[in-house]
């Protein structure tokens, strides 16, 4: 009686156990969710973030363009503005000549009209008044003579000054059409300076937007890292409970993949330093993209997708415990992590449906198949995405898998 009371109480703490492995791994996996969901989401605010920042660095640009522009085009003002006070001086010099010029004709003028209405109120002079009115033939000379010089030099004078007022008149002329000009075109380098300083202002404003737009992105990114590093904290308090109350079962216990079959360790292969082996088979290992996208983004994982890679073997790299098999909707599509006795820990994404093995809590050797290579969740083609994560595991603890395989 008492044996049968205490197989009882095994398997009744067997069940406890179980029941409690399974429901901290459903714990596990309901957390990795809300991590990866919230990753996702950082991943889509940091590409948004990216955007921003690159638009606004383009309008800033644009600005300091702009920026340019105008000062180039008040330098060039100014420079009118000093030719304009040049020729402002010209033309008051030039009118003041003018007005000498005037001044000294009209006097000239006046002169010599007095002259010839003296002349003319002394009656006609000839030649004969000239030799009759002269006492000697040197003073008809010198009287006729002077006479012509005077009216010689009078004709002389007037034409000069008259051309020279002339001259001073054009000069005058010419220093107004210039004038003219470079009040026009100092008025259409305001005119654009103008526009160009209405152009800035939008720019400033658009910056001023964009750079608010940084924040709240900002802000929603250190809300959902917040809200990880929480999660983070939840996952790593499951694994220890979970390594607590452990049991021994085998890995095919928990298929969820249901086309596969029991599990089998056909791995093999060469072991790294770290104590890794390849995650796909011989002849499949080909990197098509490393911890970079060629776009220079942060990819934290390598791809292997050799042509023929579809449907090929997944392998634990290495002894372990499976906390996470699960299908997500994007992102890793179907998808798998393993923590190791090393302390690292494994992940493996976008297997085929229906080809996971393996279930959370469930205990795998190196070298066994875990799921098939598939194209699941955020890919374009059939690959494996393989990540090497540090203890204690978190998506910010990704490292280079190359330097931990063979």
């Amino acid at each position: 009686m008492k044996r049968i009371i205490l197989k009882i109480m095994g398997v009744v703490v067997v069940l406890i156990v179980l029941l409690q492995s399974i429901a901290m791994a459903a714990t596990q996996s309901e957390l990795q969710n809300q991590k990866d969901d919230n990753q996702d989401k950082i991943d889509d605010a940091k590409e948004n973030l990216s955007n921003v920042q690159e638009q606004k660095s383009g309008v800033q640009e644009e600005i300091n363009n702009l920026d340019s522009q105008i000062t180039d085009y008040q330098s060039q003002i100014a420079d009118l503005d000093a030719k304009i006070n040049d020729l402002n001086t010209q033309i008051e010099e030039a009118q003041k000549k003018l007005d000498e010029a005037q001044t000294q004709y009209d006097e000239n003028q006046k002169l010599a009209e007095e002259r010839l209405v003296a002349m003319q109120e002394s009656g006609d002079v000839s030649y004969l008044d000239f030799i009759l009115s002269s006492d000697s033939i040197a003073d008809l000379i010198s009287s006729y003579y002077l006479a012509s010089e005077l009216a010689q030099a009078d004709t002389e004078l007037l034409d000069s000054l008259q051309t020279q007022k002339d001259e001073v008149e054009k000069a005058k002329a010419d220093l107004e059409n210039s004038k003219a000009e470079l009040d026009n075109s100092k008025a259409s380098k305001e005119s654009v300076t103008a526009q160009l300083e209405v152009v800035k202002e939008e720019k400033n404003t658009e910056v001023a937007k964009l750079s608010e737009d940084e924040k709240q992105i900002q802000a929603q990114i250190d809300e959902l890292a917040e809200a990880n590093k929480e999660i983070d904290a939840k996952i790593q308090a499951a694994i220890k409970a979970a390594q607590a109350s452990k049991p021994s079962k085998p890995s095919n216990s928990g298929n969820t993949g249901g086309s596969t079959g029991g599990a089998t360790s056909t791995g093999g292969g060469a072991v790294s330093s770290s104590g890794f082996i390849y995650p796909v088979p011989s002849g499949y290992r080909t990197i098509t993209t490393g911890m970079y996208y060629s776009s220079g983004a942060y990819h934290g994982a390598v791809d292997f997708g050799s042509g023929g890679v579809n449907g090929q073997p997944v392998y634990a790299v290495a002894d372990g415990t499976v906390i996470v098999s699960e299908r997500l909707s994007g992102s890793y599509g179907n998808y798998i992590i393993i923590m190791h006795d090393n302390g690292l820990f494994t992940l493996y994404a976008h297997g085929q449906d229906g080809s996971r093995t393996v279930s959370a809590g469930d205990r795998v050797t190196q070298g066994q198949q875990i799921m098939r290579v598939g194209s699941t969740g955020n890919s374009t083609g059939p690959h494996l995405h393989f990540e090497v994560r540090t203890s204690p595991g978190n998506y910010s603890n990704r490292v280079n898998p190359k330097d931990y395989l063979p």
